[in-house]
């Protein structure tokens, strides 16, 4: 049985956030912005030195496959988060309007036709629970009704 390890990572948040602020990723004791994580998590993926620029030495265990592409899968989750804070600070221009009659009767048809619900969304300048949301008061889906069953890529 091999020994485990256990990492734990929290978000820091400062108490009064300021508009251009980034979210702290701290490990134990130590805190990084995301951005800087990122520069250094790439520069490891593409085998280069994130301090100095210059090319890792091949045989080294951070070049083998299996590393390369943990490297790869935790940028992915970086840039993750990073999109997840900068599409909180920039809520879709709809946000918070009242819907018009005009509106239902074209998310209805979009439903019907078989849109996905990221595309309705986009088109209407509002978030993809506010579309489920006033489907569910129109009564065209339930409100348990999965996601997944209209467009994959929702789930």
């Amino acid at each position: 049985m091999r020994p485990t390890a256990r990492l734990n990572i929290r978000l820091v948040q400062a108490s009064q956030p300021e508009p251009d602020r980034t979210r702290t990723i701290c490990v134990g004791r130590s805190a990084m912005e995301i951005q800087e994580a990122l520069r250094i998590m790439r520069a490891l993926a593409d085998g280069v030195n994130p301090g100095t620029g210059e090319a890792l030495m091949a045989n080294a265990v951070y070049q083998n496959a299996p590393v390369v592409r943990a490297f790869h899968r935790a940028v992915g989750a970086l840039e993750y988060l990073q999109e997840r804070e900068r599409s909180r600070k920039t809520p879709p221009a709809n946000t918070g309007k009242s819907w018009s009659p005009a509106g239902d009767q074209q998310v209805c048809e979009e439903l019907r036709r078989g849109v996905d619900f990221y595309q309705i969304a986009k088109t209407h300048n509002r978030s993809i629970g506010s579309i489920v949301a006033r489907l569910v008061k129109l009564g065209k889906i339930g409100p348990n009704t999965p996601l997944d069953m209209f467009d994959p890529k929702v789930a």
